[in-house]
């Protein structure tokens, strides 16, 4: 690693520990609708109402809802009726995910521009973590596309630190270090902060485990087996590894040498990216 890098990397290490890192919050519509969702007595008319707020989200969710992913019969036309077709907590899941594009963005062209390609590869592996989800496990894929938005939250904190210091901007081989080595223990924070559910709290740190071994298959295994398959055919070194060695694609009933299911998915997982993106 550069000087720079394990300077900085000690630096937010320390600021992490010392709870002196800003983490980002969710945005405050995501906010009122999960505590909306939380509340045992809410009812469909009362969460309509506080998704009708954010018109933007509101078209957003109809628009799901209408997909081929979830394959309604009848066209949904209001948000009443799409909250009614998902329920309250897909609804919930949906709207916090597609409410967190807002996290990124920045002022500074570089950052800007980073985070804008973290929030592309994170929508791409929601998407296949969507059909994924759907096709081979009993999970549910609200979930599955919750844990795949937010693969890769622990990036925020660190550009906006960058964004901060002119140093590290100007130095993209230390920044790119620095995220590699700590954006896991980040994420993993900040799921906890925003009191996630248990089961993709840990889903940040635990997608790059290419050892780990759950007794049945989880979110982790799902978002780890989408991130692969985000990759097939780049020069990433995740896509040079013997893919046949990692244990999440036997979890999930998947042979990673065969290409014909990823093929016949192909198009589902397209629509499902486009839809987040």
């Amino acid at each position: 690693m550069t000087d720079l890098a394990l300077r900085v990397q000690e630096e937010l290490i320390q600021a992490i520990e010392r709870d002196q890192l800003v983490l980002p919050t969710l945005p405050e519509v995501a906010l009122r609708i999960r505590e909306a969702a939380e509340n045992p007595d809410i009812s469909i008319p009362e969460l309509v109402r506080q998704i009708s707020t954010d018109t933007a989200l509101s078209a957003r969710l109809i628009k799901v809802v209408n997909s081929p992913l979830l394959r309604s019969r009848q066209e949904i036309t209001d948000l009443s009726m799409a909250v009614n077709r998902l329920g309250i907590v897909y609804t919930a899941n949906l709207a916090t995910g597609l409410a967190m594009a807002q996290l990124f963005q920045a002022t500074t062209d570089v950052i800007d521009q980073k985070m804008r390609e973290v929030w592309a590869r994170s929508t791409e592996v929601a998407g296949i973590s969507h059909v994924l989800c759907q096709h081979y496990t009993r999970l549910k894929p609200d979930q599955a596309t919750l844990a795949g938005l937010v693969h890769q939250i622990g990036v925020l904190p660190i550009l906006s630190y960058a964004e901060e210091h002119s140093q590290l901007l100007d130095d993209s081989v230390s920044l790119g270090l620095i995220i590699e080595r700590i954006h896991p223990l980040l994420g993993d924070r900040i799921l906890a902060a925003w009191d996630f559910p248990q089961p993709l709290r840990h889903v940040p740190s635990q997608h790059l485990d290419f050892q780990r071994a759950p007794a049945t298959v989880d979110y982790a295994d799902i978002v780890q087996v989408a991130l692969l398959q985000s990759l097939t055919g780049s020069e990433h070194p995740y896509a040079q590894m013997d893919w046949s060695d990692i244990s999440s694609f036997a979890r999930l009933g998947l042979d990673p040498a065969a290409d014909q299911e990823q093929e016949d998915l192909s198009a589902e997982m397209e629509a499902a990216m486009l839809l987040l993106g």
